[in-house]
């Protein structure tokens, strides 16, 4: 309670009695001033907040945008491009595949179109015409040539097998020809029917509702629930060796980098809107071993999954700083766990994100950025390098980086709020910290895991679409073709290509004990047609 005193009331008091006074005074207006910067402090920080979930919600996911990003957003992109862009027609060699971009040399039209099926069109001057232009007589010039890229659309057409048959002239004996092996016997379903259907929603994200619109409006009217019913029995009954065989691959690698992304299954036997996961695991982005993505459904985000997929590797794995990750290095001294730079930064950003660029300048979140960033730069900046050099490097360039940086994150810590994004961000990168340092201890560990988050973006699109699986078998079928078609993507393969290839070869091979024609089918196998391989690799 605030007192007033007159000058005749201090006359009253002696010196002890002013000092004790002035000195309870003084109390009071210290207690009042932490209270008012506690107070303060609250405000901040939900402003903070309120802030950065504005910016979450409503604002650019990245600082940078440019004109064609700010166009798109608004307008449709076919009138955006007429209405305020120039317009420069491409050459043809720019929409046919190459390995890069050269200066136009001579004969390089035809070589860029030497794997293209060619349909020449004539155009004559009738003889009649050539009779009154020339009535003298005429000769036959070479033709001009100019050439224009077509486009078929997709067409159906019925593969209709005769399979002979013969008998002796004493009708006691009979034989057939052989048939060949077919794709799900007794199905209409070939390999290239079923590779458009799987293309078409593993790799373009297209629905399987959507898919059966666009084959009635070419007067084919296959249902989705008979396309879903060929998908999973495909991948049941042919992928799923092909799965277990590229498993075995990817768990000789060095590097593991994991992640993994809830969906929901509307039958599989708990509530509606019970949460399953779909992980993902691939080889390093730095391994030299050829890129394997596999994704595996569970129903949990237990640690008994990624433990049982992971049996018997012996390794780096990196991931996030999922607790779940930390308890298997815990409980198998043959792997180590390797953190993520990109997730240690992140509240940083929103903090940056959120204030902007100046408001921004000499906050701590701004400086922690940019120390993460001289760190990411200068690591960048030894890839070229030999394994061995570049760990040299790292221990000679890098790793005093990321000393200096937790030395400073210690030092400001207890200078923000601990629920303030920054105060989080402080507390992510030292309870990370042995983590994040693990990439100091070989040339084959990654700054982040955005290799991994890069490959189960796909996975995340194509959810986004058709919103959850029906069943566990759907769900299982989903993570073996997203799989093979992450991994062929990876290895520069045609998708839809491969997809057919593999379709063809395996069931010519379901009877066979010995799996070694397994290795010939391999995404990186050099037995590989042609046909399934981009001319840019």
């Amino acid at each position: 309670m605030d007192m007033k005193f007159s000058e005749h009331d201090l006359i009253k008091y002696n010196k002890k009695a002013l000092v004790a006074l002035l000195l309870s005074q003084q109390q009071t207006m210290i207690l009042q001033e932490h209270q008012l910067k506690e107070l303060n402090s609250k405000m901040d920080l939900l402003i903070e907040q309120l802030t950065i979930s504005n910016q979450q919600r409503f604002g650019r996911s990245s600082e940078k945008i440019d004109l064609e990003e700010q166009l798109a957003m608004c307008f449709n992109e076919a009138e955006v491009t007429i209405a305020n862009l120039v317009i420069v027609e491409p050459e043809l060699e720019e929409v046919t595949p190459r390995p890069y971009t050269r200066k136009k040399t001579k004969g390089k039209r035809d070589e860029d179109l030497r794997e293209l099926p060619v349909n020449v069109i004539l155009h004559e001057i009738s003889e009649d015409d050539l009779k009154e232009k020339f009535p003298d007589g005429w000769k036959q010039l070479p033709h001009e040539i100019y050439k224009r890229l077509n486009f078929i659309p997709s067409r159906f057409e019925v593969e209709e097998h005769h399979i002979a048959v013969y008998a002796g002239k004493d009708n006691e004996t009979m034989i057939k020809a052989n048939r060949p092996v077919d794709l799900l016997r007794n199905s209409i379903v070939t390999p290239s029917l079923e590779a458009a259907i799987l293309n078409a929603k593993y790799v373009n994200a297209m629905p399987l509702y959507r898919l059966e619109q666009e084959f009635a409006r070419q007067d084919i009217k296959i249902s989705r629930q008979v396309m879903a019913n060929w998908t999973i029995r495909c991948a049941e009954r042919y992928f799923s060796v092909f799965y277990d065989r590229l498993r075995d691959a990817l768990l000789e690698d060095k590097v593991i980098q994991a992640d993994e992304t809830p969906v929901e299954v509307s039958k599989d036997g708990r509530s509606a809107g019970s949460k399953s996961y779909m992980w993902v695991y691939r080889t390093g982005k730095m391994s030299t071993s050829p890129p394997i993505v596999l994704y595996e459904y569970q129903k949990t985000r237990n640690a008994s999954h990624p433990q049982n997929f992971l049996d018997g590797y012996k390794g780096t794995l990196v991931t996030d700083g999922y607790q779940v990750y930390h308890k298997i290095s815990n409980e198998n001294p043959d792997i180590h766990v390797a953190g993520c730079w990109s997730h240690a930064r992140r509240r940083f950003a929103n903090v940056v994100k959120a204030l902007g660029k100046e408001k921004s300048k000499n906050t701590l979140a701004n400086d922690a950025l940019k120390q993460i960033a001289l760190i990411y730069k200068t690591d960048n900046e030894l890839l070229a390098l030999t394994p061995e050099d570049r760990l040299h490097r790292r221990l000679l360039l890098v790793k005093p980086l990321v000393e200096a940086f937790f030395q400073w994150v210690r030092k400001h810590q207890p200078e923000v709020p601990a629920n303030s994004e920054t105060g989080k961000g402080f507390t992510y990168c030292l309870n990370q910290e042995i983590y994040l340092k693990e990439f100091l201890k070989s040339s084959y560990i990654p700054l982040d895991n955005n290799a991994a988050e890069s490959v189960i973006r796909p996975f995340c699109i194509g959810k986004k679409n058709w919103r959850l699986i029906d069943t566990i078998d759907g769900a299982k079928a989903s993570a073996t073709i997203y799989s093979i078609a992450e991994t062929a993507k990876a290895n520069n393969l045609k998708p839809y290509q491969y997809f057919k290839y593999l379709l063809e070869e395996i069931p010519k091979h379901m009877d066979d004990k010995d799996q070694s024609f397994l290795e010939h089918l391999l995404p990186w196998s050099t037995s590989l047609p042609d046909e399934c391989k981009k001319n840019n690799q």
